[in-house]
């Protein structure tokens, strides 16, 4: 795994927790939702222990015992995690959801783009002819989230097709309460296919760069977690071109929807995409010079009021910030 180091001034700085969850809309909608997991009382008793035990053998010989304890119990929790994560994802339709035509009040994009609703996707899509796209690729930091007992998702990612066709290219990070804890992953998926989840100890602040590379029915999927390299994976997939069609790159915050739902969005302050990359007809550039750049915003079940805001495009249409509003 070879790269090169994102300029840090350019990134901002880390992200930070939130100090507690508020909604910021009055209006309330019918919730859509997946089945909620059980189990947090037992969750907050071995949490609640484990910080006891690591505490108490703070100066003691014991203390070593005591850290593989709450290590061990801490990968026992992850493990959990991940493989309810796993069975989420199996039913996930990645593919962008869009909200009817004048069904909402959208702004308007900025003064080079479109704008479209969307229940599940927010950021920005190019979109073009089959086969226009061969790259696509984006930098980040992976924001923090504050958890509630209910289960909520947000993905961040980047990739190609999904929005005016019925297959996604893609790979990025998540953030997963799982039972009132947080949890971090670094995934990719060839849709349909099922989304594989690599690593598991990322971390709020996280350094991400992740790109998708296409060479005729070949794909590269590349993510380097630079603050902590063993969430970095690199993997070689094959999809035929009658059925990957790479008519649009993407750079994504979203809400996986499933056949019996969408999931609550989970808290972010704000997710910052930098050195957006794609590749559209052999012409590399970024998002403002691809071919017609549309910015997506996310709303909630009824198409009412957004669930985040998507800033327009920034460092002349090479990043855009995404701010967290509702959850649902």
């Amino acid at each position: 795994m070879t790269g090169t180091y994102p300029c840090e001034a350019c990134l901002g700085p880390a992200a930070t927790p939130y100090p507690g969850e508020r909604t910021h809309m009055k209006v309330k909608s019918p919730r859509v939702r997946t089945a909620v997991i059980g189990g947090v009382a037992a969750l907050a008793l071995a949490v609640a222990g484990l910080a006891a035990v690591t505490l108490g053998a703070v100066g003691q010989t014991s203390s070593r015992s005591a850290v593989h304890v709450a290590t061990a119990g801490r990968a026992e929790l992850t493990a959990k995690a991940r493989t309810a994560l796993t069975r989420y994802l199996r039913e996930n339709q990645p593919t962008v959801h869009l909200v009817k035509p004048g069904g909402v009040n959208l702004k308007a994009g900025t003064s080079s783009t479109t704008a479209v609703g969307s229940f599940n996707w927010s950021g920005y899509v190019n979109s073009s002819t089959a086969g226009a796209f061969t790259a696509v690729s984006g930098t980040w930091r992976q924001p923090a989230t504050v958890c509630s007992p209910e289960q909520r998702l947000a993905s961040f990612w980047v990739g190609l097709d999904g929005f005016n066709d019925a297959t996604v290219e893609q790979l990025g990070t998540t953030a997963y309460c799982f039972e009132g804890v947080p949890y971090y992953f670094t995934w990719w998926e060839m849709f349909p296919g099922a989304s594989v989840t690599v690593g598991s100890t990322v971390r709020p602040g996280d350094l991400i760069s992740a790109s998708v590379k296409r060479s005729g029915t070949s794909y590269t999927l590349t993510l380097v977690d630079f603050t902590t390299p063993g969430n970095s994976f690199s993997t070689v997939q094959s999809c035929p071109a009658t059925t990957c069609e790479n008519s649009s790159a993407e750079w994504i915050a979203e809400r996986p929807a499933f056949s019996i739902g969408i999931t609550p969005l989970s808290f972010f302050r704000s997710w910052n995409l930098m050195r957006a990359s794609q590749t559209s007809n052999g012409v590399q550039g970024n998002i403002g010079s691809g071919p017609s750049p549309t910015e997506i915003q996310m709303f909630d079940a009824t198409g009412t009021y957004q669930l985040d805001n998507v800033s327009g495009l920034l460092r002349g249409g090479s990043s855009f910030r995404v701010h967290w509003l509702n959850s649902y």
